[in-house]
C-alpha cells in the first residue's frame, strides 16, 4: 500500500510517503522552496501545493504518481462550517473551502499521472492524532491535539487502540488555545502563525501578574473542552511595534499567557486521563511544539509517558493523513526518526565542493576535527545525514558551538540574526543526560525543557535560559553514531559532555536542506567550519583562497 500525505490548505505545508505502512520519507515545502514556512496561512494561498517536497517522496522512494494507491489530504471541506458561523471574521474563508473541494483536480495536475479519484480527504484533527499515536513508540495511547483551527473545531481529545480512534471531545470553533497565543503573538510585534516560540521564549523574562484577568476568557470548562476567545491584550498591556523594543509589561504578558495556556493543558490532559485511562499520552498541533507547557504536563500530568510528535504543526499532518489510510488497511510501524528528508553520498557532496571551487579537505574523523574546533570556540556548521522533518534541527542541519562560553549566546544570536532574548539549546548523550539536567528523558526530539543541574549552570551558560532551564536535545549513540562520536570527542578536548546545538540558518529563512545551502550559509555567516559529510570547508582557507586536501 503506497500511500502519499499532503498538507497544504493553512501553512507548512508538507509531503510524506507511507509504503507498507512504513514511514518511508516525509519533508516540509519550504525546504525546497526556500520560502520560511512554505507560505502565508492565508485563503488566497491555499491552492498551493507541496510539489516538490512530494515530487522528492515519490523520487526517494523510485514511484510515480500512477503507482500509488491513496493520496490523503489533511483537511475535509465536507465538515467545515462557513467561517462566520464559527465566529471568525474571515471574508475570504469560502474562496479557502473552494480550493479544498477542488485539491484533487490540483494534485492531478501538478503530479501528471494521478488519478484523482485517489485523492482521500481525512480530518485535519484525525490526521494530527494519526501522526501522533501510531507513530510514536505508544501506538495505544490517549491522544491530545491542539492547534490554530480544522474544519469547525481546534481541540481533539480521545484514545487510539490497535490503529482506530475513538475521539472522546472536541472544541468548536471559535474557541482556539492556538489562535489565542497567535493574537498575543501579533500584539508584541511578531509575525503570527510563525513566531509564536518567540513569545514562549519571552515568557521567561516575565512575571504571570496578568493571569486573572486572563482566566476570565481561557479556562477549561471541566467536561473535556474550554473557552479560549475575545482577549483585549491592548487592554493589559500596549502592543508592540515590529522592530521595536519590548519592555517589562511584554514579557509579563507573554508568561501570564503561558501560564494560563499550562493550567488549561493540564485540566484537559486529568480530564482526559479519566475518560480514557492508559499510562501514554500523544500530543499533536501546533500547541503541542511549546516545550514548556510539554514540561508541565510530563511533571504534574497523569501520564508515566509523554511523547509529542517532532513535526506537530500542520507540517504533521501530510504523515498524519498518510499514517490514517494505512491503518485502515493494517498495520502501522512508528516513524524511525526525524531523520526523513534529503540526503547524499559522499560522492554527490563532493561533486558540489568541486563545483563551488572551494577549498576542502576529507579528514581521517569530521567528528574529530569538528570536535577540535569546537574546543577551540570555533563555530561550526554541522550538515550530516537526511535532514529532519519539523522545525527543530536535530543534529543533521545544526550551528554547533562550544557551551562553557557565556558570550556564544549572543555570538550565535548575532551569526543567526536573531533577537537578544532567544535561547540556544544542548545536545548531549543519553547516558549522560541525568548528570546534567533534569525532567523527561529520553528527549530526542527537542521538545521539552528541562532543569539544568546549579552544579553546572556556570559550566555551559551559553545554553542555561535565563530561568535556568534548558530545552535539551538527548542523542542515542545506536541512531546517531556520528553525533555521539562528535561528542564524545569534545568531552576529551573540553570535560564538558554537552554542545550547544541550534538550527542552521539565518533569521526569516527556512533550514538549510540541500549542500548549496549550506554553502551559501557558510559563505554568508561567521561559522569557522562546515562539516559537509565526511569534508571539512575551513574559513580561513576559503578566504586565503588556497586549497587543503
Amino acid at each position: 500500500m503506497r500511500i502519499l500525505g499532503i498538507n497544504a490548505l493553512f501553512h507548512d505545508p508538507a509531503a510524506a510517503l507511507v509504503v507498507d505502512g512504513r514511514t518511508v520519507a516525509a519533508a516540509e515545502e519550504e525546504r525546497f522552496s526556500r520560502r520560511k514556512h512554505g507560505k502565508r496561512p492565508l485563503p488566497f494561498s491555499a491552492w498551493e501545493l507541496p510539489e516538490l517536497s512530494a515530487r522528492w517522496c515519490l523520487e526517494h522512494a523510485g514511484l510515480r504518481p500512477e503507482e500509488l494507491d491513496a493520496v490523503s489530504y489533511s483537511f475535509d471541506p465536507a465538515l467545515a462550517r462557513p467561517a462566520a458561523h464559527m465566529g471568525l471574521s474571515d471574508p475570504w474563508d469560502p474562496l479557502r473551502l473552494e480550493y479544498a473541494r477542488r485539491a484533487p483536480e490540483f494534485l492531478a495536475e501538478a503530479l501528471p499521472g494521478l488519478d484523482p479519484a485517489k485523492v482521500v480527504f481525512v480530518p485535519h484533527h484525525v490526521a494530527h492524532a494519526y501522526s501522533a499515536g501510531p507513530a510514536s513508540p505508544h501506538p495505544d495511547s490517549a491522544v491530545l491535539v491542539l492547534d490554530g483551527r480544522g474544519e469547525a473545531a481546534s481541540h481533539l481529545a480521545g484514545r487510539l487502540t490497535g490503529g482506530r480512534l475513538d475521539t472522546l471531545a472536541s472544541q468548536a470553533l471559535p474557541d482556539s488555545l492556538g489562535l489565542v497565543y497567535e493574537e498575543l503573538t501579533e500584539h508584541l510585534g511578531f509575525l503570527r502563525s510563525s513566531d509564536e516560540y518567540k513569545v514562549m521564549a519571552l515568557a521567561s523574562y516575565g512575571k504571570p501578574r496578568f493571569l486573572p484577568e486572563l482566566r476570565e476568557q481561557v479556562h477549561a470548562t471541566g467536561d473535556g473542552g474550554f473557552r479560549a476567545r475575545d482577549v483585549d491584550w491592548a487592554a493589559l498591556a500596549p502592543a508592540r511595534a515590529k522592530g521595536e523594543d519590548w519592555n517589562q509589561d511584554h514579557a509579563d504578558l507573554a508568561a501570564s499567557t503561558q501560564s494560563v495556556l499550562e493550567e488549561l493543558l493540564l485540566d484537559l490532559v486529568h480530564w482526559l486521563h479519566r475518560e480514557a485511562g492508559g499510562d501514554s499520552l500523544t500530543m499533536a498541533g501546533g500547541v503541542a511544539l511549546n516545550c514548556v507547557a510539554n514540561s508541565a504536563i510530563a511533571a504534574r500530568g497523569p501520564y508515566r509517558n509523554v511523547w509529542v510528535q517532532p513535526a506537530a504543526g500542520d507540517a504533521g499532518t501530510a504523515l498524519g493523513g498518510a499514517l490514517y489510510l494505512a491503518a485502515r488497511q493494517g498495520h502501522v510501524a512508528p516513524m524511525p526518526g526525524a531523520d526523513l528528508g534529503r540526503g547524499w553520498s559522499d560522492e554527490e557532496l563532493r561533486r558540489w565542493l568541486e563545483e563551488a571551487a572551494v577549498p576542502y579537505e576529507r579528514p581521517d574523523d569530521i567528528a574529530e576535527t569538528v570536535a577540535e574546533e569546537l574546543a577551540r570556540d570555533g563555530v561550526v556548521a554541522w550538515f550530516q545525514g537526511r535532514s529532519e522533518y519539523g522545525p527543530r534541527a536535530l543534529g543533521h542541519r545544526s550551528l554547533l558551538a562550544h557551551p562553557g562560553r557565556a558570550e556564544n549566546l549572543e555570538r550565535l544570536n548575532k551569526v543567526k540574526g536573531r533577537e537578544e532574548f532567544r535561547p540556544v539549546a544542548p545536545m548531549v548523550l543519553a547516558d549522560r543526560a541525568q548528570e546534567v539536567f533534569e525532567g523527561p528523558m529520553p528527549s530526542p526530539y527537542m521538545l521539552f525543557v528541562h532543569d539544568v543541574h546549579r552544579a553546572w549552570r556556570e559550566r555551559i551558560p551559553a545554553v542555561v535560559h535565563v530561568d535556568g532551564t534548558a530545552r535539551v536535545q538527548t542523542v542515542d549513540e545506536r541512531q546517531e553514531p556520528l553525533v555521539a562520536r562528535m561528542l564524545r570527542a569534545f568531552e576529551s578536548h573540553t570535560g564538558l559532555p554537552v554542545v550547544v546545538n541550534t538550527s542552521l540558518n539565518t533569521a526569516g529563512r527556512p533550514m538549510v536542506d540541500d549542500p548549496r545551502d549550506a554553502l551559501e550559509c557558510f559563505g554568508s555567516a561567521p561559522v569557522d567550519l562546515l562539516a559537509l559529510g565526511p569534508f571539512a570547508v575551513r574559513r580561513r582557507a576559503v578566504f586565503a583562497g588556497g586549497r587543503e586536501r
